[in-house]
């Protein structure tokens, strides 16, 4: 996405990779919608400092604690 002639990549999550999304953007608030189900797969509010506006989701496999056996 183009805003102030500057290129932004709004990150949506390796799950959607493929799916055909509409953007409705209104100044700088955006919704990321899935344009098959009419889903709202992300809402951000766009930072233009920065040209990837990440998910917020923690990179990789979720570790999980060791579970303790008494």
């Amino acid at each position: 996405m183009r805003h102030n002639s500057r290129l932004h990549h709004i990150g949506i999550g390796r799950t959607y990779a493929g799916t055909y999304v509409l953007l409705l953007v209104h100044g700088l608030h955006i919704r990321v919608i899935d344009a098959a189900t009419g889903e709202i797969l992300r809402e951000l509010n766009l930072n233009p400092n920065r040209d990837y506006q990440p998910t917020g989701k923690p990179y990789g496999p979720q570790r999980t604690s060791p579970q303790k056996h008494e």
